[in-house]
């Protein structure tokens, strides 16, 4: 081998032996690195390309619009190519990068009970539809790592006993000790299932029909390795992990956020990394913010995490019009070091997961909060704690109708309401998500709910493209106005380096209806602050408290005025945001 070869299989054997440690294997380990190295395509130096530690291969322009690929449909070509159109005509100098929820074939969960890897589900288009999204914007790819579907040709293969998968999926027995085990619903944990070897009992996270891998068998890392790099060759930018907190699973413990599966991850950094330094990985760990740090390990995990905290605690923001448990909050997150950055968003394909605000909103907090939600048309998801109680696991709702009103009720507020959310989330620390349905401004489908039973569907609208545009183009729908106001802060913000998702932050103590923050840029030149009303009176804030400094002229970007020195107060309307930069700066 050459100095660089030998090097990566060096780390790569070394990454094997911890996660391998307890299991006894097939084959030694310095020769299932060769394996895992020849799956990437990486066989001598030129295939090589050494990642520069601590760098940040993302800056302010960075944007990431999340969507299925059938969130916008025509009727006369494929929904991916519609998807496409959409974006070149609504989304210039906007999105820069496309999350797509999985876009593979699929038997349940829209798309996250995957039936196969290698093809894209026909009724949204094909590869070439990918690769043109791709050629065009960063594209972000699920990598559904801890299951599959259970009608996948592996699982009917663990029923035969033969084949590819036959020894893929992870089993246990009724009598084992699972008390422990951490869920995230309240099906049953295991999958009885007859098979040519008689009765197992399959390991089932999420659902029956999402059946869990068992990474204890080197076959099936090898087969995420392959898949992985041919979604590298399909031109994806950016892996989001899916589940992956669960992927490991040892009998009598948690079965979450285990060592093994931390390596894991490292394993695939390090292999993805050496293959191209500019891909990022992102960990999707709908688990109590503590724990969702630890994914960042030492800069060698993942690249970006998802800020889960973020969103139950700012809808709790603006409907209680407290900011102090998102200020707490904000407060105590660490920055993120150079060459990992935190993944910013407000609204997704999912609910508002209430996992990730346990210890940082207490019982009464949550529970009014739900109530809430239930009051503007929202549905609640469950997970059995682990006294077998019912907990809230997740509100149901669009987030423009979760913006609504307040614990009062609903208001004439509800637009500015939702953009003032934006105005927080894209001044923040880290890279922005923007679900396409909170770009349109969509409502809750309770029509979908009635069709597909599940309580996820009121956030999942499918539109109708002609519709969509009808809506769009007039100046005075809600969804025209939403899309209009925040592709405005966009554009605003892809302009401040102070926007860097590295960028120094700073909370800023102006009472519990004022929530703000002082952002820096790396070079030190642009400092900009990102103050929000968030209640719904008119507030006036003290300028010596935001300590602008007098030697520089300073205007709020969003609106152009300019920020007298002169005046002692700044007064802000109900759900105004101001970004307030040194004028030379900006």
């Amino acid at each position: 081998m050459t100095a660089n070869l030998n090097a990566l299989h060096e780390k790569v054997s070394h990454h094997l032996q911890a996660i391998y440690a307890d299991v006894v294997l097939d084959r030694p380990v310095g020769e299932l690195a060769t394996q895992l190295m020849q799956s990437m395509r990486i066989n001598s130096d030129e295939d090589i390309t050494p990642p520069q530690p601590h760098f940040n291969y993302w800056d302010e322009d960075d944007i990431v619009m999340i969507t299925y690929g059938d969130s916008i449909t025509d009727g006369h070509e494929k929904p991916l190519f519609t998807l496409h159109r959409f974006l070149q005509t609504y989304c210039v100098n906007t999105i820069n990068n496309v999350h797509i929820l999985p876009f593979f074939p699929y038997s349940s969960d829209d798309g996250f009970s995957v039936i196969d890897y290698s093809s894209v589900n026909e009724s949204l288009g094909d590869w070439d539809d990918i690769s043109r999204l791709a050629n065009d914007y960063g594209l972000m790819a699920d990598l559904v790592v801890n299951h599959c579907s259970s009608r996948s040709v592996w699982f009917e293969n663990f029923i035969k006993g033969e084949g590819p998968g036959s020894d893929f999926f992870f089993t246990a027995n009724p009598d084992d000790d699972l008390s422990m085990v951490t869920r995230p619903r309240v099906s049953p944990l295991l999958r009885e299932t007859q098979t040519s070897e008689g009765t197992k009992y399959v390991w089932c996270t999420f659902s029956h029909d999402q059946v869990d891998f068992d990474f204890r068998n080197p076959k099936v890392l090898l087969a995420f390795i392959d898949i992985i790099r041919l979604y590298i060759d399909k031109g994806a930018k950016i892996f989001r992990m899916d589940a992956v907190a669960f992927l490991w699973k040892i009998v009598g413990t948690t079965s979450i956020n285990l060592e093994q599966t931390h390596e894991i991850i490292r394993l695939m950094r390090t292999l993805i990394e050496h293959v191209d330094p500019r891909i990022i990985i992102i960990t999707e760990t709908n688990i109590p913010n503590r724990e969702n740090l630890t994914y960042f390990g030492n800069a060698n995990e993942a690249h970006a995490i998802y800020n889960f905290s973020l969103p139950p605690l700012l809808v709790n923001t603006l409907v209680t019009g407290d900011c102090r448990y998102l200020k707490s909050w904000m407060m105590s997150m660490p920055p993120a070091q150079s060459g990992t950055t935190y993944f910013n968003f407000i609204a997704s394909h999912d609910g508002i997961g209430l996992r990730p605000a346990e210890g940082l909103l207490d019982d009464e907090e949550i529970s009014a909060l739900v109530h809430t939600m239930q009051h503007f048309g929202g549905k609640v998801s469950w997970r059995a704690s682990a006294h077998g109680q019912q907990k809230p696991y997740e509100i149901n709702i669009t987030l423009f109708d979760a913006l609504q009103g307040t614990i009062k009720g609903p208001d004439r507020y509800q637009v500015d309401r939702f953009i003032c959310a934006h105005a927080i989330m894209l001044a923040m620390e880290g890279i922005p998500g923007i679900y396409i349905h909170s770009l349109l401004g969509t409502s809750n489908d309770y029509e979908k709910v009635a069709n597909t039973g599940q309580n996820r569907s009121i956030n999942r609208k499918r539109w109708d493209l002609s519709e969509l545009e009808a809506l769009l183009d007039s100046p005075f729908s809600q969804h025209h106005k939403v899309l209009t106001r925040i592709s405005q802060l966009i554009r605003i913000r892809k302009k401040q380096p102070a926007f860097h998702p590295n960028a120094t932050q700073f909370t800023l103590q102006l009472g519990t209806q004022v929530f703000g923050f002082w952002r820096q840029s790396l070079d030190r030149q642009q400092s900009l602050f990102s103050i929000s009303n968030i209640s719904d009176t008119e507030q006036a804030v003290l300028l010596s408290d935001i300590n602008l400094f007098g030697t520089d002229h300073w205007i709020d970007l969003i609106s152009g005025d300019i920020i007298d020195n002169d005046e002692n107060y700044l007064q802000l309307k109900p759900y105004q945001t101001v970004w307030i930069s040194n004028l030379e700066a900006s």
